[in-house]
């Protein structure tokens, strides 16, 4: 049997908080970021319907960059498709994660995009 690890537990209780207060909605959607210890992956997320208007990961960029080069990339590309989509504000949601490194890249990434957060 697989056991969890503490700090994997740690990490769901934060992102467990993070949710009690961060919700999506049609007009202003959540990103939601998540990294393992390989990929970051960025979502679009409406929480009143409960459905992913947008998906980007770092396995689709290409090779030969940093983890956070490839995340910042990641922020880019769910900015521009989430402009597409009509909406230029958003609600960030971290993961549980510390803001610094993949996950600032992420948001200055989606910033540089022309998102407001």
């Amino acid at each position: 049997m697989k056991k969890t690890s503490p700090k994997s537990l740690k990490r769901e209780r934060r992102h467990a908080r993070i949710r009690a207060r961060v919700s999506g909605t049609k007009d202003q959607p959540r990103i939601s970021v998540f990294k393992s210890s390989k990929y970051t992956v960025a979502q679009l997320i409406n929480d009143e319907k409960g459905e992913t208007l947008a998906y980007v990961s770092s396995q689709d960029i290409k090779k030969g960059k940093t983890k956070v080069e490839k995340a910042k990339e990641v922020g880019l590309e769910i900015a521009k498709k989430t402009i597409a989509s009509g909406v230029k504000k958003i609600v960030f949601d971290r993961g549980g994660f510390i803001y610094t490194g993949r996950i600032k890249a992420v948001a200055d990434g989606a910033r540089e995009g022309g998102l407001k957060f």
